[in-house]
């Protein structure tokens, strides 16, 4: 197989952020649509996509698109996809479904006629009657959407947000991939402070860490396609080389994290040392009114309280007031891009943004207010 045609899912809004990714690590045929980006290379972008994909939740191969309007149709189309050319005769592979504005509406059902239609193909060339599935793993997915039926196997396995370093975090964590485009859509460069005043779990500093070094976000975890026998360990092997070739474990990083909890600066603290920067960024107990920084020019992003909880609302304005005098008086030169649902956001924080994007945090619709500060001199 020389070519796979490959889908990188996404929430949404990151949709762009995702296809510059794709791009950056050199694949050209590229399309963005809502929720995914889909591309085609060869087998080795299988384990590229995977480990270096910052903002992708997933790298799902797609193995045939059609129109199917009665479960006959859905049946004889699937089964006629080269099914036994990627799937082993001892694959586990179970069947996933979604069903948005079509005729075949029943998931359950659309999942039974696909793993049928896969397994009569396979009999057809395997020349036996029953699977066993006690092998490597190959979920597919049958994703209908307007009567039009798109077959994938997810390559990831556990989502792409799972990096490997956070064991622990607090009651609401912020996605990796969310944190990771947070610092993407800013101004950050490696030669400028950082710093996140609300850490939690320590997620956004760890992010930028990973980079400002140039660090695969997936340099830490396993992929379900690492056990495919067509990739082949080679292919694997020279992805993981590449990651460890272009790293930048030397570029010196100024970058804190913050949090009013002491627990939640010791469990940032054990998760940035998990992901191997303990002794790079550091973390300190402060609230956000007493938040100082000796540095000029930096950035900061963070994910404060909404005050989405009764009760919460009045104390979550306050404190968006005293950010909004901490920063103005004691951080000019910075630049400030902060995430929340608060639709009065900057009439609290007292200035006006200079940019503002929609996001989505889980199924809560956000925006992304940016407050860009003057840029640094040039040396």
């Amino acid at each position: 197989m020389e070519k796979v045609t490959l889908i990188a899912t996404a929430t949404m809004g990151l949709e762009a952020l995702v296809a510059r990714e794709v791009k950056d690590l050199g694949y050209e045929d590229v399309q963005v649509e809502n929720g995914k980006v889909t591309f085609t290379a060869d087998i080795s972008a299988i384990p590229r996509a995977n480990l270096w994909l910052r903002t992708a939740d997933r790298v799902k191969v797609k193995i045939g698109e059609f129109k199917a309007y009665t479960f006959d149709e859905l049946f004889e189309k699937t089964k006629a996809l080269p099914w036994a050319d990627l799937i082993p005769v001892d694959a586990e592979f179970p069947v996933i479904g979604k069903s948005v504005k079509s005729k075949l509406f029943s998931i359950s059902d659309c999942q039974a006629i696909v793993k049928k239609a896969v397994v009569e193909s396979m009999k057809k060339k395997y020349k036996q009657g029953w699977f066993d599935e006690d092998g490597p793993f190959y979920r597919i997915e049958v994703a209908l959407h307007k009567d039009v039926a798109t077959l994938t196997i997810d390559s990831s396995g556990t989502g792409l947000h799972k990096r490997g370093y956070r064991y622990l975090h607090n009651e609401a964590p912020l996605k990796e991939t969310l944190a990771a485009a947070m610092i993407m859509l800013s101004a950050w460069k490696p030669d400028r402070p950082f710093a996140d005043p609300f850490t939690g779990s320590g997620t956004i500093p760890i992010e930028a860490a990973m980079i400002g070094q140039n660090i695969a976000p997936g340099f830490n975890r396993e992929f379900v396609s690492e056990d495919w026998h067509w990739i082949g360990n080679d292919v694997w092997d020279k992805a993981r080389q590449e990651v460890e070739d272009v790293a930048r474990y030397d570029q010196p990083l100024d970058i804190l994290g913050a949090d009013i909890d002491h627990r939640s600066v010791e469990l940032a603290s054990n998760n940035a040392m998990e992901a191997g920067f303990g002794d790079l960024i550091k973390f300190k107990q402060m609230q956000v009114k007493d938040f100082r920084h000796r540095g000029e020019y930096g950035i900061l992003i963070g994910n404060p309280p909404y005050g989405e909880r009764l009760g919460e609302r009045p104390e979550v304005e306050e404190m968006y007031r005293d950010m909004g005098k901490t920063f103005n008086q004691f951080l000019e030169t910075w630049s400030v891009y902060m995430l929340t649902s608060h639709e009065g956001f900057e009439e609290l924080y007292g200035k006006k943004a200079t940019k503002k994007r929609k996001l989505y945090n889980g199924n809560l619709k956000v925006d992304y207010y940016q407050f860009f500060g003057p840029r640094p001199p040039r040396n």
